[in-house]
């Protein structure tokens, strides 16, 4: 079977619980025709680089798919005729790479460093220099 990573957008107006039954439901198609999906990520609501059917913002989900190249096709002929869908893209890998995706490792770099600045902020607040140094000057 051939390697695979499929990745769609949903519309904006769409609830996160619609892209998972449409998730469920691409998973299904893939199983039923002698595939399986590796990997599944939900990467968010994120904003589009340009309007797409009037849309600003998207869901966007990454598939890595084990699956003979009919159940691709017939997943992606779904996605073509499903209304909530508004891009796709699937290209033929060698093989799957390991780990999360740059995306979601750029979202748990993004949440550390804001749990960071947090601390930081309370331990800066409980020396009592807030926004100034140690010696009165704005930092």
């Amino acid at each position: 079977m051939a390697l695979y990573e499929h990745v769609f957008i949903a519309r904006q107006d769409v609830s996160s619980a619609q892209v998972e039954t449409l998730v469920e439901d691409l998973t299904k198609i893939i199983a039923d025709n002698g595939g399986s999906i590796v990997k599944t990520e939900y990467w968010g609501l994120r904003n589009l680089a340009y309007r797409i059917q009037k849309n600003r913002k998207g869901h966007y989900v990454l598939f890595h798919i084990d699956a003979p190249h009919a159940a691709v096709a017939e997943m992606e002929r779904n996605l073509r005729l499903n209304e909530d869908v508004i891009r796709v893209l699937t290209l033929r890998k060698d093989e799957l790479p390991e780990g999360p995706s740059i995306m979601m490792q750029v979202k748990a770099a993004r949440e550390e460093r804001a749990r960071r600045e947090a601390t930081e902020g309370r331990r800066r607040d409980r020396d009592g220099y807030g926004d100034r140094d140690e010696f009165g000057a704005e930092a």
